[in-house]
């Protein structure tokens, strides 16, 4: 190559390289700028925030869970797990002798639980394993632009019956007026219901995920927080818990604020403040969101940790905390009997369980996912703007029982941000919000009560017929009034 072209090769890759960083540059100040409208785009890979539900992975833990049969005393417990060289980490006290074993010599896990099983004092022993935090492709192949708070106020505030929330206009699950393109009147009816009821401070739901952030302006009024008058819960073998705004399984001595995200969308959906000119407004304007974290940071958790989280909820109803709903954004093909024998206890306690059904495109019937599967268990689908099942929602018309709105859903984030993603996993903190008003207005509802109401007052959809048990979308009007 001779100099002058070497040369005039190198000033253009100077150029290109000034455009690119000029460009970066502008890119960050734009996000900087826009730091209340922080909304993703499906397509982006954003490392830090991974959305969808969680799935779990074929890796173990070194704990195994085991379940010992009623006769076995906790002095003969300790002397099996002595004679073994294991440790008791953890007792989970809702189901009777589940017990979180350490094996101290870091054994293969599947081959500790395999040697539990074969003890005669044993029910079942299963290892421990991960779950972790999945993104959901874009279902349609269209990316989310910015645009501006202010347009959304003046295009909206005209909806009398409508929140005053900045952000409310585009809150298709809320309000579907067509907006984007989509089918006007799919929605939740959540106009029509708030004009019966907008929540309550008396309900708490729990929201069991990467925790809450507790302090984001939009929903801080509506987290849930320990009572003067109740006494720091207290665990035999994690000790006392300074769960002032709930509870954190991955770390016993923190609190659990969010460090991921996904927590906080779909409290957000739940229960972000409504009508306070702030972003966006939840399904409940009031209520109580209890936070729980028991994936991480980078949206990673444990079977343990999740059982451990239920436990909590279910120790916190019988100390008079009244905790009717959980919502679960997560889950797996893994079964496990610890998950689903902790899951009964919490329905037997009188707690709503609440699922998403999973982002595999799959028919649950014929690929149960977890804990979505178990009985009990109320599970949920996906829906776009146009009504029809998005199109990495899982299905079944056995095992997956109603539809909500889970695509391109708008929620509260980290920080003071708010951000767009897909999932069953903003399904389920719908028909969780749901719940929360239905028991604002029925606050006797037992669990199989609340079950009913939400089923049978569903908006039926020949898209859905052959797709999920009730044959229909979530309906907040019919629900609330019971008709």
């Amino acid at each position: 190559m001779n100099r002058e072209k070497f040369v005039g090769r190198l000033v253009i890759a100077l150029v290109f390289v000034m455009i690119a960083a000029i460009a970066g540059e502008v890119r960050r100040m734009d996000n900087h700028s826009s730091r209340n409208l922080l909304i993703v785009r499906p397509n982006e890979n954003h490392k830090a925030c991974p959305m969808g539900h969680a799935e779990s992975e074929t890796s173990s833990v070194p704990e195994v869970l085991v379940r010992f049969k009623p006769s076995v005393s906790a002095e003969e417990i300790a002397n099996i797990t002595d004679g073994l060289n294991d440790a008791v980490e953890d007792r989970i006290e809702a189901v009777g002798n589940l017990t979180a074993i350490d094996d101290l010599d870091n054994r293969d896990p599947a081959m500790v639980a395999a040697q539990y099983s074969e003890l005669p004092e044993v029910l079942y022993a299963e290892p421990n394993f991960t779950i972790k935090l999945e993104p959901v492709d874009d279902f349609n192949g269209r990316e989310r632009s910015r645009r501006s708070v202010r347009s959304y106020d003046l295009l909206y505030r005209e909806n009398e019956s409508a929140a005053n929330d900045p952000m409310f206009g585009d809150q298709w699950a809320l309000d579907n007026t067509g907006q984007r393109d989509g089918s006007a009147g799919v929605d939740v009816r959540a106009v029509e219901a708030w004009k019966t009821t907008q929540g309550s401070r008396d309900v708490v739901v729990a929201v069991i995920d990467t925790g809450v952030n507790y302090a984001h302006p939009d929903l801080a009024d509506n987290i849930w927080m320990r009572p003067a008058n109740l006494a720091p819960y207290t665990d035999a073998e994690l000790g006392e818990t300074d769960d002032r705004f709930g509870f954190n399984a991955v770390d016993n001595l923190r609190d659990p604020m969010d460090d991921n995200g996904h927590g906080s969308h779909c409290a957000g959906i739940i229960g972000a403040v409504g009508n306070n000119n702030i972003g966006i407004a939840g399904i409940n304007w009031q209520v109580q969101i209890m936070p729980l974290k028991f994936l991480s940071r980078t949206g990673s958790g444990t079977l343990k940790d999740a059982v451990e989280s239920i436990n909590y909820v279910i120790e916190r109803r019988k100390a008079g905390v009244p905790v009717s709903v959980i919502s679960a954004s997560w889950g797996s093909t893994q079964k496990s009997k610890a998950l689903e024998d902790v899951i009964k206890k919490a329905s037997d306690a009188g707690i709503l369980f609440i699922a998403a059904a999973g982002n595999s495109s799959a028919n649950a019937d014929r690929r149960p996912h977890y804990p979505s599967n178990y009985p009990g268990v109320m599970s949920v689908a996906a829906l776009n703007r146009f009504g029809r099942l998005a199109a990495f929602s899982n299905y079944g018309a056995k095992t997956v029982h109603v539809a909500a709105p889970g695509a391109e859903i708008i929620s509260t984030w980290l920080g003071g941000d708010y951000f767009e993603a897909s999932g069953t996993s903003m399904a389920t903190p719908y028909v969780a919000g749901v719940a929360g008003l239905v028991l604002a207005e029925n606050p006797d509802f037992t669990t199989k009560e609340l079950r009913a109401r939400l089923l049978d007052t569903v908006d039926k959809s020949s898209d859905l017929a052959g797709k999920v048990t009730s044959g229909g979308r979530i309906n907040a009007a019919r629900a609330v009034a019971g008709k």
